[in-house]
């Protein structure tokens, strides 16, 4: 059984947060220079190269991409065969996040669902983390990181088809939403889709479906050329960057399938915008 320090794994986790807070990583900033040098109105080509000049003073600077610096969001692959010695991975997490937020710098975004109050004095700051957890074969743990924010996934959407109406379906509810997105979740944007699984499932799977490297082809075949045929008839939607028009309203679009109940077709859009703030550690 290997074990990992507790205190280690705070410290890696809390060095990832701060750093992607202000580092756009390199896929997202390869797919915005890609839709600036392909974008043919020159308004929309104008905004691109303003995003892109935020991202370098961010980076230089040390200074968060966006004012939403999100929600914590991770997806973290745990080894049958490593142990985390000190503590839990939950609360190593957690209090990574919080350290990074607190001195970072970085705006706090959690709040009660229904009356709103601000959640850091009685909960965390930017606590709790938003947590999906597996347990894979190894002795390592894995660990994928998003801050997610607010004007993103608001416009973000799951339902149900019926089996019947397939891939046409599927294409119509997707345009659907990103028609109805418009401007909102700040294009260009990364559209990930889930299909099937359960309703859940189908959610879970579109969120984690944008931690794929932006653009990278999909190893199945049959979805990577219905994701490239989406994101054509994405970006014939004429939002452009930022809502003011052009051809690049779509940076990307990554589906993950799952099988499903015989009697449903569960389908689900989550949509991340331009600042595309995602890491990848091992340990």
């Amino acid at each position: 059984m290997r074990e990992i320090q507790y205190d280690d794994l705070v410290k890696s986790v809390k060095a990832m947060v701060m750093h992607t807070a202000s580092h756009l990583p390199e896929d997202a900033l390869k797919a915005i220079e890609k839709a600036y040098n392909e974008e043919k109105s020159e308004v929309a080509k104008s905004v691109l190269k303003q995003i892109l000049d935020n991202a370098h003073l961010a980076s230089e600077e040390d200074r968060p991409l966006c004012q939403d610096t999100g929600l914590a969001v991770y997806f973290i692959n745990v080894g049958e065969d490593v142990k985390v010695v000190g503590g839990s991975i939950r609360d190593a997490v957690n209090q990574a996040t919080e350290e990074a937020y607190k001195e970072g710098y970085l705006r706090a975004s959690t709040c009660d669902c229904f009356d709103r109050h601000n959640l850091k004095d009685e909960v965390g700051y930017n606590l709790p983390a938003v947590i999906h957890f597996d347990i894979v074969p190894g002795d390592k743990i894995e660990i994928e990181y998003a801050a997610k924010g607010g004007g993103s996934e608001n416009v973000s959407r799951a339902t149900v088809l019926a089996p019947a109406q397939g891939k046409e379906g599927i294409k119509n509810f997707v345009k659907q939403v990103i028609s109805d997105a418009g401007p909102n979740p700040c294009p260009p944007i990364i559209v990930g889709v889930g299909i099937g699984g359960t309703f859940e499932v189908a959610a879970k799977s579109s969120k984690h479906a944008l931690f794929r490297e932006a653009g990278t082809p999909n190893p199945n075949p049959d979805l990577d050329a219905f994701e490239q045929e989406l994101k054509e008839e994405l970006n014939k939607l004429g939002i452009g960057a930022m809502g003011m028009g052009g051809t690049q309203t779509v940076l990307a679009v990554h589906i993950e399938k799952n099988p499903c109940h015989i009697a449903s077709l569960p389908v689900s859009v989550n949509v991340q915008c331009h600042s595309s703030r995602h890491s990848h550690i091992t340990l």
